[in-house]
């Protein structure tokens, strides 16, 4: 059965890029933007929360959030978007792509409103609610991982396919920088409204209580841009690979697809019962024949995207360090509540300025020329590069005449992230699964990838804490330091290019080839 293409998805995979795919990428595109944008602000505004709720009268320096409360602040977005991309990954491949995907939208807005209205009569009740909306936000989140790459990998041709997810993925970038940004100005609006001292000159006057509206603020604005593409998402018709493959509508998908390319399709119903009822389309994620067939391939998308992703979120351990070394950020005591966001977010919005936007669009524009396995090994290799050479000389980089050369080695090893498997982690699961298990596979690659933030941002958060306890943060227990950190993840970097080996290539093919979705056992012995 080998070749045995319906003249549906035969027309998808050849058709030129026209306005449809672009329409379809700033779509999907947009949940990834809020995504970003709601995942990414929390830690423009934890500093805040500290003072605002954890200051002691009498402290010479500003009040910040308890570790166990930091934790749960920021992370349990990350819990919560495990979580959901599991459950609507297989429910994207149960229900269909469309119907599941106004279901995230809806839930990621409304917990972005209700985020802002965390209310408590005690810090620890503003805290507790916080930490439920964002759970239920992160829930959102993780259902748009798998949906929204499968989309766009079902709707887009074979030559341009890499591209257009990686597009996706990349508004990511946007999204951080419109958090930055939407801070600054918030934060500069209310600074220039309430001009409050700093905390040395008058601790209690230096958090003005409008303070309490940044924040809140902040993280509301995040709902707006997925409110906006709510409308177009709930008119994008199904793709033509669920209907014909998964749902065995041919009509529906010759029709759909027909207004889409503007061109008239022939409803193949008896070929479309032929591909579905053979062997080769009917096996199961639990079975043998999944595990013959595409064992290896999940091992090597969950494996990488779990390593990236320690790697990736790690990268708020040497963060402040960064920026206290080139002066972006002056001591917490020399700024008032309000300017302390400002600071911070003008550090992130200038890293995501020349870094991660940058490296996400070198990832398009490069994909289906030199191909997913090149651009992965490629970006773990040099991620291996720049951290071990961040790590051995580790005190060399924390003088203040060597400043700019850190820097620019953190900036090349997040750069190098995202033109790398930041990207292509993302891109290659939502090509060489079958249509009817390509959702669910998704989202088991990313939530492993979440598993790996969370090890990240808070293993690595405990770890890197130093043994002289007048450099440790309050409350945390000794670690091995983060230049001991950095040598670990460097080696993480490593184990990340040997799992690419069971990842496989699939540029240029179509995602029936990729796939091997209609090749019987004796077509592969051929």
């Amino acid at each position: 059965m080998a070749g045995d293409q319906l003249q549906v998805l035969n027309a998808l995979d050849l058709a030129k890029t026209q306005l449809y795919h672009f329409t379809a990428i700033v779509i999907a595109g947009m949940g990834f933007f809020t995504d970003a944008y709601d995942l990414f602000s929390i830690s423009l505004v934890t500093k805040l929360l500290g003072r605002l709720y954890y200051t002691k009268p009498g402290a010479l320096t500003p009040g910040t959030l308890p570790p166990g409360v930091s934790s749960s602040v920021v992370g349990v977005a990350l819990v919560g978007t495990l979580a959901g991309q599991l459950f609507f990954g297989w429910l994207g491949d149960k229900m269909g792509r469309k119907r599941v995907y106004g279901v995230t939208l809806i839930l990621m807005v409304l917990c972005s409103v209700a985020s802002g209205f965390s209310f408590g009569s005690s810090p620890k009740g503003v805290m507790a609610s916080l930490c439920f909306f964002r759970f239920w936000l992160g829930f959102g989140i993780g259902g748009d991982y798998p949906l929204s790459a499968t989309i766009m990998s079902e709707y887009a041709n074979k030559k341009t396919r890499g591209a257009f997810i990686a597009a996706v993925f990349a508004m990511q970038g946007f999204g951080i920088l419109f958090s930055g940004i939407v801070s600054l100005v918030v934060s500069a609006g209310f600074d220039h409204k309430y001009k409050a001292p700093t905390y040395e000159d008058n601790a209690a006057a230096s958090t003005v209580p409008q303070a309490d509206y940044v924040w809140r603020i902040i993280l509301m604005f995040g709902s707006l841009p997925a409110a906006l593409t709510y409308y177009w998402r709930m008119k994008m018709p199904e793709t033509a690979r669920y209907t014909a493959l998964v749902a065995k509508n041919a009509k529906q998908a010759a029709q759909d697809m027909g207004k889409v390319l503007n061109v008239e399709i022939e409803a193949e119903e008896e070929k479309v019962r032929r591909i579905t009822e053979s062997k080769s389309t009917s096996f199961g994620l639990f079975s043998k024949e999944f595990v013959r067939r595409h064992g290896l391939h999940l091992f090597g998308t969950t494996s990488t995207w779990f390593l990236l992703d320690i790697a990736f979120y790690s990268q708020n351990l040497f963060q402040k360090d960064v920026f206290s070394a080139i002066g972006w950020i002056p001591p917490a005591k020399t700024m008032n509540a309000i300017h302390e966001v400002f600071q911070i977010s003008k550090a992130q919005t200038l890293i995501a300025l020349c870094s991660t936007v940058p490296g996400y669009w070198f990832t398009v524009a490069f994909i289906d020329i030199i191909g997913r396995f090149a651009i992965q090994l490629m970006g773990f290799f040099f991620m291996t590069v720049f951290m071990f050479a961040i790590a051995i000389p580790y005190q060399h980089w924390t003088e203040k005449a060597n400043r700019i050369g850190f820097v620019v080695m953190y900036a090349l090893t997040f750069f190098f992230a995202n033109f790398g498997p930041n990207a292509t982690t993302f891109v290659v699961p939502a090509e060489i699964f079958p249509a009817r298990l390509r959702s669910t596979c998704h989202g088991i690659s990313a939530a492993a990838g979440k598993a790996g933030a969370i090890v990240g941002a808070y293993g690595f958060l405990y770890a890197a804490q130093s043994k002289d306890p007048s450099k440790r943060d309050a409350g945390y227990p000794a670690g091995i330091g983060v230049k001991n950190s950095l040598i670990v993840l460097g080696v993480i970097n490593i184990l990340g290019m040997i799992c690419t080996l069971a990842v496989p290539e699939p540029k240029g093919k179509s995602l029936e080839e990729a796939s091997k979705e209609n090749v019987d056992d004796q077509d592969e012995e051929v």
